[in-house]
């Protein structure tokens, strides 16, 4: 039984993502792993492994989901966990709260359990493999610097199954199935 790894997302437009792109340049310090600015999303949900035969399920019940498309907007940057930083995101507005609780709901009958940390809505910029207090503190002045970027408005009106393969120069995304809201 091979799975796929998978995970349901919204993509941001492509002037957007290369505003992120620019951004990145500006937070960029070593030890901090940047996303690829042409892969930066929303994950919705993360599936992980998939078993194959249960995608077809997966994107059936991903078709029932019912949401209005909304308006979101690119605002602010922050760190997860806080302390000790181990992600660097930008933050969202809009009606993600209610997509990500109809996908749960759609997905809950197939066995996916709901995300024990709850959601928030961001936009990965980057990863730190190793965080130590110099790179917290280098990553703080940073992320001050931008905590109120505003990178703009876009409509979601969609959202995806994505397959994810991890490779040795990073992930490759590919969209399985789009769902129009």
């Amino acid at each position: 039984m091979t799975g796929i790894r998978c995970f349901v997302a919204v993509e941001l437009p492509p002037p957007m993502r290369e505003e992120i792109g620019r951004l990145q340049s500006r937070i960029a310090t070593d030890g901090l792993r940047l996303v690829k600015a042409e892969l930066v999303h929303v994950t919705i949900k993360f599936l992980g492994e998939v078993p194959q035969e249960k995608v077809g399920a997966v994107t059936t019940a991903l078709g029932r989901v019912k949401a209005a498309p909304f308006p979101a907007r690119v605002l602010g940057m922050g760190a997860f966990p806080g302390r000790t930083v181990r992600v660097v995101w930008l933050g969202l507005t809009g009606n993600f709260q209610e997509l990500y609780q109809n996908v749960e709901q759609a997905l809950r009958p197939l066995g996916f359990s709901p995300e024990a940390r709850g959601f928030s809505p961001h936009v990965t910029l980057g990863r730190v493999a190793r965080p130590d207090e110099g790179m917290n503190r280098r990553l703080g002045e940073r992320i001050a610097d931008f905590s109120s970027a505003d990178l703009g408005s876009f409509t979601v009106d969609r959202f995806y199954l994505k397959k994810s393969t991890l490779t040795r120069g990073g992930p490759i995304y590919e969209d399985l199935a789009g769902f129009p809201l």
